[in-house]
């Protein structure tokens, strides 16, 4: 079912990695850039304006990969490989951005000039050699490519929310309700962000070390407005859907410990097959160990597994959640940690609970194996929200508030907890698509999926943390934390997300089926 993935690297993908890494400046790599969540905001006490120019926090290019559906099965690779080269000239261009403040202040055309239009040249090379390597196995490429290479500067007013703003939350859908809803599905208790946060968009964030005004101990996030105390927050989580007599109530447990023997890396093999540090952030693995980015269904199979049942060789895995709190990590001079803005100490999960679950309305069948699926969206902050599917929550709050678009800050006696509800819909013919996303869906609010998709057991993770709360005093955040992800996503709660590769032997697989079709429990 799965593809051989085999990759070239392109001379521009070379460059872009050399410039992203000689654009790197400071002590591991940090970028200290001074950005502005308004041009009228306070800090330290002053009232401060700043010119247009100079608002400019972060770049917003078209996500080619996600908009790019349709690409013939022999053109894959080539594709992949080509999108990851978009990446990374994002990643150059960011950092571009974040080290030349004072030309910027000096010079109102310099970003266009000097980032901007060197960018969309750049891109529009590579999205030709895409147009050329689906035209060269016969398929045909889509004209509106070429409308994706211009990227523009995008001020640190507030995420790109597909026109959803109401102070950084988004109301909660049913459990298993569609993405397109705002905030993807619920997991257990429910989905989507806390109705009624209150954090001040245009706060500027101070704590855990010396922070610039775009928060964060490297200068591009998270900023105060990205947390919220979780007591403050109006319950909003949904109730689910009740099983029919049609449906499937039980339940399977697999327990693949907590990455406790610490294997990480910066690839993403569904995204970016055959490319070194193709994620751009650090992943935590449970399950199969032989995950990087050169791995094949070959490798898969034949690999070694942290879960219990040695049946299940699935990959589970997930961008880190660092503390910022001035001090550093292993990767503080490495591409896709320090060098590309992410820094702090990382946090190894308590817990790493995977259940998986049936469907109110049918019952499930087995999924294919190597199935690849990611929920969530890592690009959120300029793609919006249509595809997001974080959850944060509290231990005590999770059946009351789920949190799309920020941090909880969790009282005395209680910690973080991220929730995913992976998709739980498949095609019934492929194991991936061209964008990883249209081969499986969320099913509606009542459990039912579209026609010609097929109910599949639905993955769900519960991560469990134990660091002490931030604190948000006076508009200051102190000792934040913040997820992973691409330095020009600013860190934003909502870019949460989570990857799976199903590589469950078919006994087990077809016993967990069967648990689930029967209404058991089981592990």
């Amino acid at each position: 079912m799965g593809r051989n993935i085999r990759k070239r690297r392109s001379p521009l993908a070379v460059r872009a990695i050399a410039a992203s890494a000689a654009l790197a400046i400071g002590g591991g790599g940090l970028v200290w850039a001074n950005f502005y969540a308004s041009a009228h905001e306070s800090n330290s006490g002053r009232n401060t304006t700043k010119a247009a120019p100079a608002q400019v926090a972060t770049i917003q290019c078209p996500d080619v990969g996600q908009k790019l559906s349709n690409v013939p099965n022999q053109a894959r690779g080539q594709v992949d490989g080509e999108l990851a080269t978009l990446d990374q000239q994002i990643t150059a261009a960011y950092q571009r951005l974040a080290t030349t403040r004072d030309a910027q202040a000096r010079d109102a055309s310099f970003v266009q000039n000097s980032i901007l239009t060197p960018l969309k040249q750049n891109r529009s090379v590579i999205i030709d050699r895409i147009k050329l390597e689906i035209n060269r196995v016969g398929g045909k490429a889509p004209g509106w490519l070429d409308g994706l290479s211009t990227c523009t500067g995008q001020p640190a007013s507030g995420q790109t929310n597909g026109g959803q703003n109401n102070g950084g939350a988004t109301a909660a859908p049913s459990a298993g309700a569609s993405a397109s809803a705002g905030a993807g599905a619920g997991a257990g208790a429910g989905a989507g962000a806390g109705a009624g946060a209150s954090a001040s968009a245009s706060a500027p964030a101070a704590g855990g070390g010396a922070q610039a005004g775009n928060g964060g101990q490297a200068g591009n996030g998270p900023v105060a407005a990205d947390f919220v105390d979780i007591t403050k927050v109006q319950p909003n989580v949904a109730r689910k859907a009740r099983t029919q007599a049609a449906g499937s109530a039980g339940t399977f447990t697999t327990s693949c410990g907590v990455n406790a023997n610490k294997k990480f890396n910066t690839d993403n093999v569904i995204v970016a097959p055959g490319v070194t540090n193709g994620a751009h952030h650090l992943h935590d693995y449970v399950g199969n160990q032989s995950n990087d980015a050169f791995a094949t269904n070959d490798t898969f199979a034949a690999a070694q597994t942290s879960c219990a049942n040695q049946g299940d060789k699935s990959s589970y895995y997930w961008p880190v959640v660092r503390i910022q709190n001035g001090t550093q990590d292993f990767d503080q001079n490495n591409l896709g940690g320090g060098k590309e803005l992410n820094v702090g100490q990382i946090q190894q999960v308590k817990q790493a609970q995977i259940k998986f679950v049936g469907n109110p309305a049918s019952k499930v069948v087995a999924m294919p194996k190597f199935l690849r699926i990611i929920t969530g969206d890592a690009k959120t902050t300029t793609n919006g929200l249509a595809n997001a599917n974080a959850h944060w929550s509290c231990t005590g709050f999770e059946n009351k508030v789920q949190l799309t678009q920020q941090y909880p800050i969790c009282p005395r006696g209680s910690t973080v907890v991220r929730t995913f509800a992976f998709q739980s819909c498949w095609d019934g013919v492929n194991a991936d698509s061209a964008n990883h996303r249209t081969h499986v869906a969320f099913a509606d609010a009542q459990g039912n999926c579209a026609n010609g998709f097929k109910a599949i057991p639905q993955l769900t993770m519960r991560l469990v943390y134990g660091f002490r709360a931030p604190t948000l005093t006076n508009g200051q955040i102190k000792n934040a934390y913040a997820v992973d992800g691409f330095p020009e996503q600013l860190h934003k709660a909502a870019t949460d997300h989570d990857d799976f590769i199903n590589v469950f032997d078919e006994n087990l697989m077809n016993k967990m089926v069967t648990c689930i079709n029967n209404g058991q429990r089981c592990k």
